[in-house]
């Protein structure tokens, strides 16, 4: 191991902002298109403590954007291939990496007061929700991906107040359960994109049922909007203020 190799990123952070990063822990709900980009930028960045949490397993499907989406890792749970990763970027990191759901009301314990950060890149509704109200109950800074389907133009993302948001049907979705839930604040990522209509044949799923709800993807749109995400967190918490201190 070198002995320093994010020492081009202290140039731009410095040693304090580079110690603060080593110290903090981030919680990365959903490891897909958007969330395996996210927790690659934040390995690659310094980030000592991440914690990585879907259900998921790698599918053919998934090796058009996911970047850990491989002919060699069909099959393979997606938290353990990300979590190898990011050990062969950083052995120091220590990784989480939980096979399993967010469930509404967090019955496993995952979101707790030690977070320094949450990313949200769930592609469900209703667990999206669940995880912003249990992260903001808790006073955990936490930032959510709208919709990344069914674009084109990564250019368009922005990082906005939900309240801010426009265009975006999921954005609109959330917003409203937000009010119901007195949450008047949330930072995302989404696009002033207009979501495109897919082009292609009915696909039908395993259950014999039609897949009309899985939408159009590409390799450049997720993908921007996890490093957009990674961004908004490591400027965050390089810049937190005072010297953070941590015996890991």
């Amino acid at each position: 191991m070198m002995d320093n190799p994010f020492i081009r990123t202290e140039w731009l952070l410095g040693k304090a902002g580079m110690e603060r990063l080593r110290c903090s822990k981030v919680a990365v709900f959903g490891i897909g298109g958007v969330g395996s980009f996210t927790v690659e930028a934040l390995a690659r960045s310094g980030v000592g403590h991440l914690m990585l949490v879907d259900h998921d397993y790698i599918e053919e499907s998934n090796i058009n954007r996911q970047l850990h989406a491989t002919v060699d890792t069909l099959g393979q749970a997606k938290v353990k291939v990300m979590s190898d990763r990011v050990l062969s970027i950083n052995p120091l990191t220590h990784v989480e990496a939980h096979l399993q759901n967010f469930l509404p009301g967090d019955p496993q314990g995952l979101l707790t007061p030690d977070l320094d950060y949450v990313v949200d890149a769930i592609d469900t509704v209703e667990a999206k929700i669940s995880l912003i109200i249990k992260a903001k109950a808790l006073g955990l800074p936490i930032i959510s991906c709208m919709g990344a389907g069914n674009k084109l133009d990564p250019t368009q993302f922005e990082v906005a107040d939900i309240y801010a948001t426009e265009v975006c049907p999921l954005s609109r979705i959330i917003r409203r359960q937000l009010r119901q839930h007195q949450i008047n604040a949330l930072k995302v990522v989404y696009s002033r994109e207009k979501p495109l209509q897919p082009l292609r044949d009915e696909q039908v799923a395993e259950d014999g049922f039609p897949r009309r709800n899985s939408p159009g993807s590409v390799a450049f749109v997720p993908s921007v909007a996890g490093l957009i995400i990674a961004a908004e967190v490591v400027k965050d918490l390089a810049g937190s203020g005072s010297q953070q201190i941590c015996n890991t």
